[in-house]
């Protein structure tokens, strides 16, 4: 009777889904229009292509990951429009085991990789964590696993934030002064250089100068302007 209720409520919800005004139900209405097809068998169609080629297909892992973070995104901006805060809640919820979901998943992904049938898995799971069901996935995971261990090892995680926080500021306050401190020490080394330059300009030697002051050796008279003395 559990299960029967679990895709009951699946049910109504797609059909939910399927009645209302989106990006999605706007083209699904535009194929059943050209096609004759009603938009419930067409979204049943997209589900089982979708299935098979998360099996089969190539960039399985893409097609997955897009499943369970468009959905969830479109709904966590109607919750955060939204004035009620269970939504809101609700999807916070979501997003904190999809994190942490994520964070074990980037060190065992070179062993799940080789697992057969691992993204059609991986993407009934986040499915399941996303059902719109009183123990979807991400409340149960939330409440029996990440809860407990938040809860118990909170005080030493804020006690860490808050010391790397302080020596992140401190190191930061140290460097931007050592860089200032070195910016002013080469602006006065720079500062007397351009000044002794400024006051010593080179003067380039000029030709015309040499040969004025070039001192001109006097000629010799020559054999015919002796003559007249020596007779």
């Amino acid at each position: 009777m559990g299960l029967l209720n679990v895709f009951t409520s699946i049910k109504d919800r797609a059909e939910k889904f399927l009645n209302e005004k989106n990006v999605v139900t706007d083209f699904l209405g535009k194929i059943e229009e050209k096609t004759g097809i009603k938009k419930k068998v067409i979204a049943i169609g997209a589900v089982s292509l979708t299935g098979l080629y998360l099996v089969y297909g190539y960039g399985a892992a893409l097609l997955c990951n897009l499943i369970g973070f468009v959905y969830p995104a479109y709904y966590s901006v109607k919750a955060i429009e939204s004035p009620c805060k269970e939504d809101d809640t609700k999807w916070l919820t979501y997003w904190v085991v999809y994190g942490v979901f994520s964070l074990g998943e980037f060190f065992s992904d070179i062993f799940l990789y080789w697992f057969p049938f691992y993204y059609f898995f991986k993407c009934l799971f986040l499915l399941w964590c996303m059902a719109p069901m009183s123990w979807n996935g991400s409340q149960i995971i939330y409440n029996k696993v990440v809860r407990p261990i938040f809860l118990r090892h909170e005080a030493t995680v804020d006690n860490m934030v808050s010391d790397l926080s302080g020596k992140a500021m401190s190191a930061a306050e140290n460097l931007t002064r050592e860089v200032l401190c070195t910016l002013m020490k080469n602006k006065t080394l720079v500062t007397p250089m351009q000044q002794v330059a400024q006051a010593e300009p080179k003067s380039l030697p000029s030709s015309t100068g040499q040969t004025s002051n070039a001192k001109v050796a006097p000629s010799e008279p020559s054999e015919e302007e002796r003559r007249p003395f020596l007779g």
